[in-house]
């Protein structure tokens, strides 16, 4: 039996463990497991900055913890094992049921923070699941994953619960995507893994790309946004999908947001630079953003591209005047790259990020800094995105939890829009069968439904 073979039937032999587990047998297994991955927060931080060379350390502790403490905080109390509701009502009592094997996907971008999330909620719901680890992180994500599960089984939790492949490739990504065995995918990673996921014949739950605008309305105070906003698009380097790609202002704000801009370390990229900032941060021939400066600094990136930027620099800020491939800094870059356009007013400036979110980011994240909510509304109808995030730093807004009562999550759906099957921010709930036990309907109404059925035989017969 091959490694893939060996990984799926062990997940068999968990999978038929696991479904005689109480709820409070649960609950004991992912709070030890939380706990063993909170105490290590940091450590794991500093591996996946040390392996992969993306991000900063200090920003992927906070990942970690919402990974963790967040994410545990919101599942805790969640019925996930056998009766879970009764509407005597309606007659329908809600059983839950464990989906089965499940697949984890794992980014590099988020190594450790990802493999901690997807475990909670996996164990909570009693599937056991398999890692797949990004080349780039195998190390981090192998460690994360031993730890965890060292954890479960101290804590009871049955054999095979949680596995990682060692030496995993594309080929046996694919292979293991594919395989019947598998109940589930939960895929967060590059474009081409999540499109292989969702045509592998296997349910998929995945992420599509992000490119979002955020809007500074005039009601709102120019320079606070774009602190927040900065503080959005450094933190970790870019790295999360919903940190902002595009600041959209009106015309008569635009000096202020580009003063506001500079006061808070950011360079304004000089015309005459832009093209060589360009050829660094996008792959032409893959219509993509450059992997080479994924989650670097501001400093590295304007080195690499020759800009004359002061040491130091927090974003580098392009002025943008259209949007598509013919300008590559309009579409997602996960980076502290941002592009600005200027809108004449406030229907103007909708158009601008309408363009901007159906460019490469449709049903992900859009986000607006405004105190009127007329406006707000206006731009949520306008903008397909599963996420409108509101005078918050747009990353952090995403993931829930941090700045708003979203749910705390990092794989975000993006609907329809973005080929997914949910706009919702995925969690434990997703990973359950709900069984449905539906009970006749009260005597008075089965009697007027039983005459209303006859008197239609009788018309039939009529007829």
């Amino acid at each position: 039996m091959d490694n893939i073979g060996q990984y799926l039937e062990n997940a068999k032999k968990a999978t038929v463990e696991f479904s005689k587990y109480s709820q409070i047998q649960v609950d004991k297994i992912i709070k030890e497991v939380y706990l063993a991955g909170f105490k290590n927060r940091i450590l794991l931080a500093k591996m996946a900055v040390e392996e992969t060379g993306i991000g900063r350390w200090e920003d992927k502790v906070t990942k970690n913890i919402l990974a963790t403490k967040y994410i545990y905080e919101d599942i805790k109390n969640l019925k996930t094992v056998g009766v879970i509701s009764e509407d005597k009502a309606l007659g329908i009592i809600e059983v839950a049921q464990p989906v089965g094997p499940i697949l984890a996907i794992v980014p590099s971008t988020n190594p450790s923070s990802t493999v901690m999330f997807k475990i909670l909620i996996a164990l909570k719901t009693r599937n056991p699941i398999i890692i797949s680890s990004p080349n780039k992180a195998k190390n981090v994500c192998s460690y994360t994953a031993e730890l965890l599960y060292k954890a479960a089984l101290k804590a009871g939790a049955p054999k095979y619960c949680i596995q990682w492949t060692k030496d995993s490739n594309r080929e046996q990504t694919k292979r293991l995507m594919s395989d019947k065995r598998l109940a589930l995918i939960l895929a967060t990673g590059g474009k081409s893994l999540v499109n292989a996921a969702y045509s592998s014949g296997i349910p998929a739950l995945g992420v599509g790309p992000g490119n979002v605008p955020v809007l500074i309305e005039n009601s709102f105070n120019t320079e606070l946004a774009i602190k927040k906003i900065l503080l959005s698009k450094t933190f970790d380097n870019g790295t999360i999908c919903a940190s902002e790609q595009s600041i959209i202002v009106e015309k008569r704000n635009m000096q202020r947001a580009l003063k506001a801009l500079e006061k808070y370390g950011a360079y304004i990229v000089p015309h005459d630079e832009i093209k060589s900032l360009e050829e660094i941060v996008y792959d032409k021939e893959r219509e993509m953003m450059s992997s080479s400066i994924v989650g670097k600094t501001a400093d590295f990136i304007a080195k690499k591209a020759n800009l004359n930027a002061p040491i130091n620099t927090s974003v580098l800020v392009v002025k943008q005047t259209d949007v598509g491939k013919e300008h590559p800094l309009s579409s997602e870059i996960l980076a502290p790259v941002i592009a600005i356009y200027e809108a004449d007013d406030f229907q103007d400036a909708l158009r601008v990020c309408s363009k901007i979110n159906n460019y490469g980011g449709k049903g992900h994240t859009a986000s607006i800094f405004s105190n009127d909510e007329n406006k707000i509304i206006e731009y949520s109808l306008k903008m397909n995105a599963g996420r409108i995030i509101v005078n918050s730093p747009s990353a952090q807004g995403a993931v829930g939890g941090l700045y708003n009562n979203l749910t705390p999550s990092l794989t975000l759906g993006c609907g329809t829009g973005g080929h997914n099957s949910t706009t919702d921010n995925i969690t434990a709930k997703h990973l359950l069968n709900i069984q449905r036990i539906a009970k006749p309907k009260n005597n008075s109404k089965r009697t007027k439904y039983k005459l209303s059925l006859e008197k239609e035989k009788i018309v039939d017969m009529v007829e």
